[in-house]
Formats: structure tokens, sequence, C-alpha cells
């Protein structure tokens, strides 16, 4: 059993990609914060995802009329901190794709949990203050990699088999997303997975608040401005 356990792990290898983002024809300078990951298909393995441990919940920083840092990826039935770090209220709500919630008004210093107990892509915003935005992905698999500045992406200890890839960056849009999307095979040989290119849109800046409405205009004697 154990030469067994340690010839798969010697097959397993590290997966290399590299996304180019442009944005009306040209290169952009920060390639962060897009998401390639690998569901197993037919009979390659499919290890369970690793439980979350209660130290390992992150958070989601409400600071400075903004959400730090803008994207997590977390495992499926994973928790997330709301911390309130601002000096005023906010209300976090997500009322599209992956997790359905509404965390109501609560004040500086307070904090709420979610648990994202289902796969997806939730977009998170405030009702009070239109400009914060974050993404949280929930995924099923243990083989994902989040590029950096550069668009450089890795996937580590990903065994031989047959893969669905699919990829996220919150500046994108859907078609350009779903079309990316593709069945790979992966042999001990590989490491190079390809070349991305992506065209910022914008997207991920236009929505409404949690009734469906345009935001109101900022008042500055309410108290999710002022200071409670």
């Amino acid at each position: 059993m154990l030469c067994g356990c340690l010839s798969a792990s010697a097959q397993q290898v590290t997966l290399k990609a590299q996304l180019q983002l442009t944005r009306d024809g040209h290169r952009a300078k920060d390639a962060s914060k897009a998401v390639i990951w690998l569901t197993p298909l037919g009979t390659t393995p499919a290890p369970p995802v690793a439980p979350q441990t209660a130290s390992e919940v992150p958070q989601l920083v409400q600071t400075n009329k903004s959400f730090r840092p803008s994207l997590l990826v977390i495992p499926v039935g994973g928790k997330v901190e709301f911390p309130n770090h601002d000096p005023f209220f906010h209300n976090v709500f997500s009322l599209f794709d992956g997790k359905r919630f509404d965390l109501g008004l609560y004040e500086s210093g307070t904090t709420r949990y979610v648990q994202f107990d289902k796969p997806g892509i939730s977009y998170i915003f405030c009702n009070i203050h239109a400009q914060m935005s974050a993404v949280i992905m929930a995924l099923n698999t243990r083989y994902y990699g989040i590029s950096n500045s550069h668009g450089d992406i890795s996937i580590p200890n990903v065994p031989p088999g047959r893969y669905e890839l699919q990829i996220f960056h919150s500046s994108a849009s859907p078609d350009e997303l779903q079309a990316l999307t593709r069945e790979i095979t992966i042999t001990s040989g590989d490491s190079f997975i390809g070349t991305f290119r992506l065209e910022e849109s914008n997207i991920a800046h236009a929505h409404m608040n949690k009734y469906g409405r345009d935001y109101d205009r900022p008042d500055p004697q309410s108290p999710a401005y002022a200071r409670p």
C-alpha cells in the first residue's frame, strides 16, 4: 500500500499556465486574480476536497468602503467571515449565481459568517456603497491556481488523467469565459497547459442594489456614512 501511494504521488505534476489580459487591444499591466480550475472526468481520481478547519476560515474585510481581498477561493462547504472594520454600517449581500444571502445592516466592529454549501461563483456587494464588490468562488476540486500580476498560474499536485478546464476573471464576459472551457488530458510529462487570452470589460462594475434598483445618492447624514 505504501509503495502504491508513493508511486501515485511521484506521478503528480505541477501545471503552469499563462494569462494574457487585454483592454482595447492593449496588454493590461495587472493580470492577477484569474482562476483556473480542473475537475476530474471519467476514471480520473477525484479526491474529496479537504474540509475547512476553524483556523482556516478566511475573512472578507470591509474597510475604506471596499472589500479586502477582492477574490477568495474556498472549498465547497467552507465559511467566510465578513468583519466590518469601517466606522459606519454595511449591508453585504449576494443575489446572483452561487450563494444567495443578505446580511442586513451591521455596525462597525461587528462581524457575520456565511457558509458556501454548493459550488459556484458568488458576486459580493454592499447595499449601501455601490463601489464595493468582491468575488467568492466555492470549488469542489483541489486542483486550481490563481494568477499573479504577470499572469502566471501554477496548479500543484495534479495526477495524470482527464479534466474539464475552466477559467474565471471578474472583468471578462461570461461568454468569453465559457468559450475557454475545454477537456484536457494530463500525462506525467506535462507541465504547461497553455496561454489564455481574455479581454477586459466593465461587466463587474455594473450592478443594482439588493432590491434590483439603482443605488440612491449618498446621504452624509445617514448612519451608513456617519460614525455610529
